[in-house]
């Protein structure tokens, strides 16, 4: 039951860093080109299967609109992953989840 929460802490800290560039004036922009991409690869390894590949093309998708820095797409997934949906256990490579 940890791992969970490990992916949660994860998240959060993703959401965080992903946020960060919303508040840098005029550099921000930039620097959610070079996020983006690698939010939506993280988030693949975070979580498999479709509802990872949808989660990623969605914070991918949210990195790149200016002004929806501030949405913790991460934080969400996990939500809907663990809470709505009530999984119990990631379904995800653990190794990848730890790296």
């Amino acid at each position: 039951m940890q791992t969970k929460y490990k992916l949660l802490y994860r998240g959060i800290f993703f959401d965080l860093v992903g946020m960060v560039s919303y508040f840098i004036p005029v550099i921000g922009p930039f620097l959610d080109l070079v996020w983006a991409p690698y939010a939506a690869s993280q988030m693949t390894k975070m979580y498999s299967g479709t509802k990872g590949k949808v989660a990623a093309v969605i914070v991918f998708l949210e990195e790149l609109s200016p002004g929806f820095d501030v949405i913790p797409t991460f934080t969400l997934t996990w939500l809907y992953v663990f809470v709505l949906k009530g999984e119990k256990e990631i379904q995800s490579n653990p190794i990848e989840v730890n790296s």
